[in-house]
């Protein structure tokens, strides 16, 4: 989750309630008795996780999955929302789907750091059984800090296929500060709409370490253990150092009403709020939204267009089959209805000082936010070349075309060409190497994430650095860089 930006906390002795134990932010003691501290003396005195003690189920046998009957079906009723297209948000205390754009990716590490080698280990050995893993997590923190439960939403299906996912994968790219740092960053400000507090941090580290070792114990040992206890005190202080930086001069959260709700196609709408303070973003950028009809359950959109001089917002959400949040925007929502915002987020914006032209590739509803770039451009009065490129299955799903259309009449600088995939045999990302050279382009890429993997390869196929390629998918980032 995070690059080591900042100073680690220290891992002391666990406590009994969670906070005052491993973790535990900005908490250092120094060495007694003139003798040097070490990780391994630190982790020798620690109670390690999953081991039975008063009060704490026994891990002789496995936990009740999250959302099972046995011993904890109160904590975790299991009404989780089917699996879906719909780009979901960050729940509660370590969630990660969307993720800022980088500037720009580092090159290949050259090798890797010892804790890196001893994480990425670990990450092979448990992923034939991440399922359990997940579920042993969930679990032993609602089981020993049950007063974190209602962080989180009362469905846990999805959020059991995220949470554990985000926090394992920033481990496993602790050597990757370029790549990661904005993320972690993001995360942490990100996370205070869910009331996340730094002492919460501390139970989550504990409970992270015991799902591990217990399932990753053919080869664990005080090494591994140490080093996830650096990773995750890096990645959490992190996080806890911008969400306190940010708490100085933003809210945790803005309420918005629905100004404006117009059907574009029988699922995707075009949707506008009007926020109850002013909401500062950038083009490009992207949000997390909830809605009252699903507390806690928060998704992310990005920004219809560049930021407006009435203060006006606007997103576009496709309905997915089975996905709540998206389905009660464009099939329930009104004008008149209010729902909350998070923190703007992302970083695939215009570089102005660069003259380089704009070559946008978007898919579906990831016009959106190349929309708004182009908006951004314009308004900066520059004339610089951008070339759209939007992907649809069908003619229908071209549903902003008229509006870009309607710019490049007003534009000279700007090109727009569809790629309709009526068979399932053209590829949006093949399309644009039929045009070119892009050499002298910023390239920018939105829309679903196998889109933006083949769109990273193509790109790079054709000769556009990595620091000229920005998007907003840390995953697909981090694995081409690998």
């Amino acid at each position: 989750m995070d690059a080591p930006t900042t100073t680690s906390a220290d891992s002391g002795t666990s406590g009994g309630d969670g906070v005052g134990g491993w973790f535990t932010p900005r908490k250092k003691s120094p060495p007694t008795d003139g003798e040097q501290e070490t990780e391994g003396s630190r982790l020798a005195a620690l109670r390690p996780l999953g081991r039975s003690t008063e009060g704490e189920p026994a891990s002789g046998g496995d936990l009740p999955a999250a959302g099972g009957s046995a011993g904890i079906a109160e904590r975790l009723p299991d009404e989780g929302e089917p699996a879906s297209a719909e780009a979901p948000a960050p729940q509660a205390l370590l969630q990660q789907e969307r993720v800022p754009a980088q500037r720009s990716a580092p090159a290949p590490q050259a090798s890797a750091s010892p804790d890196a080698v001893l994480i990425r280990h670990t990450m092979a050995e448990i992923t034939p059984v991440a399922d359990k893993v997940t579920s042993y997590f969930y679990a032993l923190l609602f089981v020993r800090h049950p007063e974190l439960r209602p962080l989180f939403p009362p469905a846990m299906d999805t959020q059991r296929d995220r949470l554990l996912k985000a926090l394992l994968i920033a481990a496993e790219h602790i050597d990757n500060a370029p790549v990661l740092a904005d993320y972690l960053q993001n995360l942490g400000r990100g996370h205070r709409k869910y009331g996340t507090r730094p002492e919460h941090y501390p139970a989550v580290g504990e409970c992270l370490i015991g799902a591990l070792s217990r399932f990753a114990g053919a080869i664990w040992d005080e090494r591994t253990e140490a080093a996830w206890v650096r990773a995750y005190t890096t990645i959490s202080q992190v996080m806890i150092d911008a969400a306190a930086e940010d708490e100085l001069r933003s809210p945790p959260w803005w309420m918005a009403e629905v100004v404006s709700h117009e059907l574009r196609t029988p699922d995707v709408a075009v949707i506008t709020l009007r926020p109850d303070q002013p909401y500062p973003f950038l083009a490009g950028q992207y949000t997390s939204l909830e809605t009252p009809w699903w507390p806690r359950i928060w998704r992310h959109y990005s920004f219809a267009s560049a930021p407006r001089s009435d203060g006006l917002l606007s997103f576009h959400v496709k309905a997915i089959p089975a996905g709540w949040v998206s389905s009660a925007l464009v099939h329930r929502a009104r004008p008149g209805d209010v729902v909350r915002l998070g923190p703007p987020a992302g970083s695939m914006t215009v570089d102005h000082t660069t003259d380089n032209g704009l070559l946008c590739v978007g898919g579906g509803t990831g016009i959106a936010p190349i929309k708004a770039l182009v908006e951004d451009v314009a308004e900066h009065g520059e004339r610089r070349p951008v070339e759209v490129f939007y992907g649809a299955r069908a003619d229908h799903d071209l549903y902003d075309i008229d509006t870009l259309l309607r710019m490049k009449q007003s534009h000279s600088w700007l090109e727009v060409r569809t790629v309709v995939d009526r068979h399932g045999l053209l590829q949006l990302p093949d399309a644009v190497r039929e045009f070119g050279p892009w050499n002298e382009y910023d390239a920018y890429l939105s829309g679903p994430p196998g889109m933006i993997r083949s769109g990273v390869d193509t790109l790079r196929g054709i000769g556009i650095p990595w620091n000229r390629i920005r998007h907003d998918s840390v995953e697909e980032l981090v694995a081409a860089a690998d």
